[in-house]
């Protein structure tokens, strides 16, 4: 049975929740502070954690930072702020998604469902590729180790890193993918909703501003000017395309 912690400080929120999300099918714990959340996420066992942002104490953000320090667990942040600044912090730090205050449940275990669904696709994609790495011929696995690279950009996807103008920058995990598959497809413009499906999955029930937060945070790491890019460009009414 899949077992989800809720850190959440106000019972209003918390209580129905739990109920709710127990309804469902659902092993569900609870934590009224961001310090009993992390006492409960450290005593193991859990599948996801679906998060406030703000908290007294250790809020939202610092837990997931703490979480992400051991564990690449599905984190799903609720926030009563929808500005982008407070979206960008969330998913910088390591939460793989987000929710604003008031949502409704049907939307938020929708994205439950989404995201615990990608991150088996996670675990079942990295050992099909342990398999094939251990069984690849030389020429397979040069293949595989050559870096992709668009202008001042050049990725090492088997080494997860990126460097630009030959100075090694970090990527966070949706970052590094969104800008990976720009790399595999330079020149070719990508629609917002290929870009969704590959990165986030097809069953993603979010809308684009996510992805169009990471790529202005892909902007300010790669283009000299990220107000005018020239590297990664926006095709009106399509989508981005990357050289």
């Amino acid at each position: 049975m899949t077992r989800i912690l809720i850190v959440e400080d106000e019972e209003s929120y918390r209580v129905p929740l739990a109920y709710q999300l127990a309804r469902e099918g659902y092993d569900v714990s609870s934590a009224a502070s961001g310090e009993e959340g992390w006492e409960k996420f450290l005593a193991g066992g859990v599948d996801l954690v679906l998060l406030d942002r703000m908290m007294p104490g250790i809020d939202g953000i610092e837990l997931t930072r703490r979480i992400r320090e051991q564990s690449r667990v599905p984190i799903i942040m609720v926030t009563a702020k929808s500005a982008e600044i407070d979206t960008v912090v969330g998913l910088e730090t390591g939460a793989d998604d987000y929710v604003a205050k008031p949502y409704s449940f049907h939307e938020l275990n929708a994205r439950i469902r989404a995201v615990l669904r990608r991150r088996v696709n996670e675990i079942e994609d990295a050992r099909t590729a342990g398999g094939m790495e251990a069984g690849a011929t030389g020429r397979s696995a040069a293949n595989g180790n050559l870096p992709l690279a668009c202008g001042p950009v050049e990725m090492d996807v088997d080494a997860h890193q990126v460097r630009v103008g030959g100075e090694e920058v970090f990527f966070p995990l949706k970052e590094f993918e969104v800008l990976e598959y720009l790399l595999r497809n330079r020149g070719r413009v990508m629609t917002r909703q290929q870009l969704i499906d590959h990165v986030w999955g097809a069953d993603y029930v979010g809308d684009t501003k996510t992805l169009d937060v990471h790529v202005k945070r892909i902007r300010a790491k790669i283009e000299d000017d990220p107000k005018n890019p020239k590297l990664l460009t926006t095709v009106r009414g399509l989508g981005y395309k990357l050289g």
